[in-house]
């Protein structure tokens, strides 16, 4: 790491984190807690002008090919600078044709560009690749809330990936393989553990901090003149691999692959790769369908489709899960305390509340295989390979 670099990310572990904690902290006291302008104008400006002044020698040196790791982090830190600026009202896609702040635009495409992803903070930058420093990783803010969310949002992320890599192994085995009711198994034992790591989110999370001072991080911004919508914790390969692996969603669907080509560069290089390996590969549930007419009497196509359907149900359960806790309770009941004007502006992804819950709610009854004939749900397909183990 260069010494320019070695100063922000200084700056961002430190007096960044104090100085979006004052303003939490000025925000949170007030009736309406969400009214940014005007508030803290003070600290907004020096924050901005630090942040500036740290970023300029950087444009200067460039992209000086010190390895992926360097340069992502170097972004990742960028991009918590630029996300800090939305939140506290220093920017606002909605008001701007191009992003005002000149300096950080251009490191961020510059590093982005080269490495293949968007030039904002994503999801890996404060959960897979966050390098702690005696014992603390990067934040916005000092609040618990905030390291509760971060915390428990990377043991779910590494369960996912837990259960992605056995699910995969099953692919050159087989299903019929003697191994595979095993590595189901070890895929459902890490489903199990996302599942109690929600549990323990949900119940330790408090509504208002996350709504108000957690969350608002998460907004959309414009590098140069594009707007990126915000981080999220979706945006990483194996939920998806599970998705297409298990059969229950299909990357020939328009409706899922337009979902896939949009988080596509929020991912890292390598998760990009794994996804377009696993968008190619015939799913776990076609090769049972492939083979039910031939085997369904055999006790290893019993013993191993249970498996398999219990590994499609902790799946659709945590799905449930994450839509009726996570965003029911502390993204769709908050919102109604909000006025029109706020309200246009509370998801992180950038659609209006309504048209992502409905997204949201399609993506659920997918990983569920729901009964929902508007959707192209595995329903049938589902129901009649457990139809042959009832």
């Amino acid at each position: 790491m260069s010494k320019n670099a070695e100063k922000f990310d200084a700056w961002i572990r430190a007096d960044f984190v104090a100085m979006n904690s004052e303003l939490e902290a000025k925000y949170f006291a007030q009736d309406d807690k969400s009214a940014v302008e005007g508030v803290g104008d003070d600290i907004k400006s020096k924050l901005l002008e630090e942040g500036r002044a740290l970023i300029a020698p950087l444009v200067e040196e460039g992209n000086t090919d010190e390895g992926f790791d360097r340069a992502f982090d170097l972004l990742g830190n960028l991009g918590l600078y630029m996300a800090s600026l939305r939140r506290h009202e220093l920017t606002n896609p909605a008001r701007e044709e191009k992003s005002p702040h000149r300096e950080a635009s251009a490191l961020g495409m510059h590093i982005a560009a080269s490495l293949g992803v968007v030039p904002r903070f994503a999801t890996g930058h404060l959960a897979m690749l966050n390098r702690a420093i005696d014992g603390q990783p990067k934040t916005f803010t000092s609040l618990d809330d905030e390291a509760l969310f971060i915390t428990y949002n990377t043991i779910g992320i590494f369960g996912y990936k837990r259960a992605a890599e056995a699910v995969r192994r099953v692919l050159p085995l087989g299903v019929s393989h003697p191994v595979t009711i095993s590595l189901l198994a070890d895929a459902a034992d890490a489903l199990r553990s996302v599942m109690r790591s929600n549990e323990t989110l949900f119940a330790r999370l408090d509504v208002d901090r996350f709504f108000y001072c957690v969350r608002p991080y998460y907004k959309p911004y414009r590098v140069g003149r594009h707007e990126y919508r915000g981080a999220n914790a979706g945006d990483f390969s194996e939920i998806n691999e599970l998705d297409l692996l298990l059969g229950l969603c299909q990357a020939n669907d328009p409706y899922y692959s337009q979902l896939l080509v949009d988080k596509m560069l929020f991912m890292t290089p390598d998760d990009q790769a794994n996804l377009r390996n696993a968008m190619r590969r015939v799913s776990l549930l076609d090769e049972f369908l492939g083979c039910a007419s031939d085997y369904s009497g055999r006790s290893w196509f019993r013993e191993n489709l249970a498996a398999f359907l219990s590994v499609c149900d902790l799946f659709g359960e945590i799905a449930a899960q994450h839509h009726d806790n996570l965003v029911a309770r502390f993204i769709t009941a908050p919102s109604t305390a909000l006025g029109a004007d706020r309200l246009e502006q509370v998801t992180a992804s950038g659609p209006p509340l309504p048209v992502l819950l409905s997204a949201l709610e399609i993506l659920r009854d997918l990983r569920l295989a729901a009964d929902r004939p508007d959707v192209n749900s595995r329903y049938k397909d589902i129901a009649r390979l457990r139809s042959l183990i009832d």
